[in-house]
């Protein structure tokens, strides 16, 4: 039933590299990323390797190097963190123990809810992805906190799930998958999820990287059909994510993140008051010329 899945991810893969080197042919040789944005995408993955997560750091670095402009950082992360996740989801699919039946469906409705998310986003305007991505990444902010205090119940010894529990676990994954198109990633609320519902933590790696990586193979469609990314950062993503990917999970595996989650957690905080400040800029000047007119 694996080597199912592995093709379904293999067909994902070339879809999506399909499409994309379609689209960006003649483009890539004059939009080569520098080592600014290689580096946020080796560090950020690894980060995501190992748990923490991709696409709040990412965010935070962009807003805080200026790299991306704000209504592309969606597109970017989407874009640029596909083949990454798509080599995660190989790996933690092929080693840890989880139940198909509860990771497909998972899968599958992450997939159909970046898909609907995708295709609101990539038609936004600046002051409306300001507003959702700062409202977002507070909400990220908060769960990572949860589960730094553990105030969130530390799971149990199940690799999967049925009934009910199944039900509301594909209805959350459908929400996280819309929700990952406004840049709060789908790592930390999953496995509160599966972790409140009996499943151990470890058996979430699958069913995250495996959910990421298909969602973000169909929720890139839309930024790339409207070229709402930034392209030099998404190669930078790419480039720099698959060997942040590959050093994280057979070199360094597991290392103390403690301090690290508390860090993440205050680059959050700040990205999402920026943006929201950013927001609130906008709006201002936006009444002002329209008093003067």
């Amino acid at each position: 039933m694996k080597i199912v899945l592995f093709v379904a991810l293999a067909f994902a893969a070339v879809a999506f590299l399909s499409v994309w080197l379609a689209a960006i042919a003649g483009r890539i040789v004059r939009n080569l990323p520098g080592w600014h944005e290689t580096m946020v995408g080796f560090v950020t993955n690894i980060f995501d390797t190992l748990g923490i997560g991709s696409f709040a750091t990412t965010s935070g670095a962009y807003k805080i190097l200026g790299l991306v402009e704000d209504d592309q950082i969606p597109g970017t992360l989407m874009v640029g963190h596909t083949p990454p996740s798509l080599l995660q989801a190989y790996i933690f699919i092929a080693v840890v123990q989880v139940d198909l039946v509860t990771l497909i469906p998972m899968i599958a409705a992450s997939a159909a809810g970046a898909w609907l998310g995708a295709g609101i986003v990539s038609r936004l305007p600046k002051r409306a992805i300001r507003v959702a991505m700062g409202s977002a990444l507070l909400v990220a902010a908060a769960l990572m906190t949860m589960n730094q205090l553990h105030w969130i119940p530390g799971g149990g010894e199940g690799v999967g799930l049925s009934g009910p529990a199944l039900a509301l676990a594909v209805v959350g994954n459908f929400i996280f998958g819309a929700l990952m198109t406004l840049g709060i990633g789908l790592y930390a609320p999953c496995m509160i999820l599966v972790s409140l519902l009996g499943m151990n933590p470890r058996s979430a790696f699958p069913i995250m990287t495996g959910s990421c990586a298909v969602l973000m193979s169909v929720g890139s469609l839309p930024f790339i059909r409207t070229g709402r990314y930034n392209l030099k950062a998404a190669l930078g993503l790419t480039i720099g994510g698959i060997p942040g990917v590959l050093l994280a999970a057979f070199v360094v595996k597991s290392m103390p993140l403690f301090a690290v989650r508390w860090l993440v957690v205050g680059v959050v905080l700040y990205t999402a008051s920026m943006m929201l400040r950013s927001a609130a800029v906008e709006r201002r000047a936006a009444i002002e010329a329209a008093a003067q007119a």
